[in-house]
């Protein structure tokens, strides 16, 4: 999904839903006898149509499940398309009700959540190739799959971000390029001083917003095992690069929209209209720049590179098991057809970049800026695998605009931060 804030999960009672997955075991087929198997309806929810996007979901009903159904008789896939504002509560419910789909398109910030609730199959334990498919697709995609050492799900999309700036915001700088380093980006902003053009704008302090600084800077969140952030969190190079930003908020480089301004405006029109010279952002911004400003012809570049390189954070949708399905092998079948080029292929060309390096190539032919993206997601990192993700989003965010405002330094900003995370990585 496009979306960058994630809504929490209304967690279901453990205790329901231990009932329902107890209760919903059996086979859909015979592979004893060799007879014929009964028909399988494999039931889909996703968010394909969220937002009135009909291509999407067309490609899907008109095009991919009917190629599916073809090469798999006797099973039928039903999708039923949830705006995403109402899914989560949906699958959050029916859990509890035992009414969960075979199928769904989950956000990737829901993985986790529903995998600590025992609903999901562990595919990496029940799909034999799972190794294999899931060596096809950026790794960091892969990651947001995970959780507590098996893995859920496979990448059904994704996306990352970069930077993008405009020809107007480098010739007020009086730059040729976009930065691309940490230090371009201050000496871009040394010269942006006076002109009324803010250096880089963003809107938010959650993992969303502030990762890609972090991991660039060659810091991190957690340890590798993602059960620790005090040690990490507040690391020294953090402590530098999170700096860094206040220093340029202080300057009046960075406006206000960081710090939850909601009257600031917006970076997908202060872009464009050279308020600001720099955002970092998604490939569906070219999508709204070209119905809102056609004139505006926007620059891709990658994520500025710090002491750690440069590394953005991954964002999509993966699709996972539900289990209590009692469709496994069908399903399963489902899911390997997604990873399939036909598939891939099929869904970006509506827009939703595919999962697969090898096909960036293909991908970049229906619009060149997606090589941009496809590149960054090389080395794109999953924010902290963890039910609470959320919460975890809002302790960045409340823990560091207090230091953008001035009102306590970095260091014990993200003292105060990695603390509050590691009690809710002890709780997940």
């Amino acid at each position: 999904m496009k979306r960058s804030q994630r809504i929490g999960l209304a967690v279901a009672t453990a205790a329901a839903i231990s009932l329902v997955i107890a209760g919903c075991s059996g086979s859909s087929t015979d592979s004893a006898t060799g007879t014929k198997a009964s028909p399988i309806t494999l039931t889909f929810w996703g968010s394909y149509g969220n937002g009135g996007n009909s291509t999407q979901q067309d490609a899907l009903n008109k095009t991919l499940i009917p190629a599916f159904e073809k090469a798999n008789p006797g099973i039928t896939v039903k999708y039923v398309d949830i705006a995403y504002d109402s899914l989560l509560q949906k699958l959050t419910t029916s859990a509890a009700g035992g009414q969960l789909p075979d199928l769904v398109r989950a956000d990737l910030g829901w993985v986790p959540q529903f995998a600590q609730l025992g609903v999901l199959a562990p595919l990496s334990d029940t799909m034999s190739d799972y190794k294999t498919l899931a060596a096809a697709d950026y790794p960091g995609s892969v990651a947001t799959n995970l959780y507590k050492g098996k893995y859920y799900g496979l990448p059904l999309d994704t996306n990352t971000r970069v930077l993008i700036t405009s020809q107007a915001a480098l010739d007020k700088a009086g730059v040729s390029a976009p930065p691309k380093t940490f230090a371009d980006l201050e000496a871009m902003g040394a010269k942006l001083k006076g002109t009324g053009v803010d250096l880089f704008a963003d809107s938010g302090l959650g993992a969303w917003n502030i990762s890609p600084w972090i991991w660039s800077g060659g810091g991190d969140i957690t340890n590798a095992d993602e059960t620790k952030a005090t040690g990490y969190l507040n690391s020294p190079q953090n402590v530098q690069t999170i700096q860094m930003l206040v220093d340029l908020y202080k300057e009046k480089l960075i406006p206000n929209l960081i710090t939850g301004n909601q009257g600031a405006t917006g970076t997908s029109d202060g872009l464009p209209k050279t308020q600001y010279a720099t955002i970092f952002d998604g490939p569906w911004m070219a999508g709204i720049w070209g119905g809102q400003y056609p004139a505006f012809k926007p620059i891709y570049s990658p994520i500025p590179a710090g002491a750690g390189g440069s590394i953005s954070v991954v964002g999509g949708e993966d699709i996972v098991q539900t289990a209590s399905s009692t469709h496994a092998a069908a399903a399963q079948k489902f899911i390997r057809f997604t990873q399939s080029e036909q598939f891939q292929i099929a869904m970006a060309k509506t827009g939703q970049m595919t999962v697969q390096p090898a096909l960036a190539d293909q991908q970049a032919q229906i619009a060149a800026y997606y090589s941009v993206y496809s590149d960054q997601l090389k080395t794109a990192k999953s924010r902290v695998a963890s039910p609470n993700q959320s919460k975890i989003d809002t302790v960045l965010s409340t823990s560091l605009t207090p230091a953008f405002l001035g009102k306590t330094s970095v260091s014990a900003a993200l003292d105060g931060a990695a603390s509050q995370i590691d009690a809710l990585l002890a709780g997940s």
